[in-house]
């Protein structure tokens, strides 16, 4: 099992310049009163297919040998990771096939049919995922590019943190949202070696929480089913990310399903910009938690904006 360090971080930040955007980082007065912290947000929601996914999805393709590239690449993915990979592939004239549950968010299926990519549902199982996916590879020979468990799509992820943490060396703390693990370990690895003494911090829905168990018990923990409006939190850690967690993370904070709306709803209208309920978590764990980040200068990674605009949960409630 091989686990990325800063170097290949920078490496993988060097690789992609010329493909991803170098996002904006955003900051709001009023979110900071009411936080009682100092809020850098890291707006992912900019990148390219509107997510963070393309960072790491890109510096896979461009590490692919000439031989991985004739036969394409493959992946499973509820959306974002998906979308990512299927652009970074299909624009470097490399066959992209995609396997997506039948569940994921119709805005995520029409943009990865949108990139050129071939699909293929399955039923919205780790297990259909995985054997649909086999049967790609059996069918095609394409390589298989992990959402998370994969040594350049963490490297690549990495590069959002070392970005803000460049920009702003003077961050007390780190935080971003975890499902399957990929972008906190490449945040966590980043944050580790530029900023020793920062805090490093994921952010998870309590109804999808098995890598706050994992970190709480320090024992990888099997996920239960998830049901959170998080869509693009609804995936575990494997090994490989766990590892990384736990060496270099401080903590997990998981929050409640009204924490994360009211905290999208927050961002939408101070700070007027579209985030997906994912990219919300982070804020409702730093607005849950305020006595741990008072007066402290928090980075926070807006993981993507690829809201389904036809089921808002904002008039959800009663």
């Amino acid at each position: 099992m091989f686990i990325p360090g800063i170097s290949d971080i920078i490496a993988a930040s060097e690789a992609i310049a010329g493909f991803v955007h170098r996002t904006p980082v955003l900051t709001s007065h009023q979110i900071d009163n009411i936080s009682g912290a100092h809020l850098l947000f890291k707006c992912e929601n900019f990148q390219k297919v509107g997510a963070f996914k393309f960072r790491g999805a890109t510096n896979a393709v461009i590490n692919l040998t000439d031989e991985q590239r004739l036969n394409g690449v493959v992946t499973h993915s509820s959306g974002n990771h998906a979308a990512a990979l299927a652009h970074a592939a299909v624009t470097r004239g490399v066959k992209a096939y995609i396997v997506m549950p039948s569940t994921a968010p119709e805005v995520k299926k029409k943009a990865v049919a949108g990139y050129g990519a071939e699909i293929t549902f399955c039923e919205p199982t780790l297990a259909s995922r995985e054997a649909a996916a086999a049967e790609v590879i059996r069918r095609t020979g394409a390589i298989l590019i992990h959402p998370f468990d994969n040594f350049n799509i963490i490297a690549g992820q990495g590069t959002a943190a070392l970005e803000i943490l460049t920009d702003y060396p003077s961050a007390d703390a780190i935080i971003a949202p975890v499902g399957g693990g990929g972008l906190l370990s490449g945040t966590a690895i980043a944050a580790r070696h530029l900023l020793p003494g920062i805090k490093i911090y994921g952010a998870e829905p309590a109804l999808a929480d098995d890598a706050a168990r994992s970190l709480h018990t320090g024992t990888l923990q099997p996920a239960l089913p998830p049901k959170t409006i998080a869509d693009g939190l609804l995936t575990s850690l494997c090994e490989r990310t766990f590892t990384i967690i736990r060496q270099n993370a401080d903590d997990i904070f998981t929050v409640t399903e009204d924490q994360i709306i009211d905290a999208m709803r927050l961002v939408w209208e101070r700070m007027k910009i579209i985030i997906e309920p994912s990219s919300a978590v982070p804020l409702a764990a730093v607005l849950a938690n305020k006595s741990v980040f008072t007066d402290k200068t928090v980075a926070i990674i807006i993981s993507g904006g690829n809201a389904d605009l036809s089921k808002l949960p904002f008039g959800q409630r009663a």
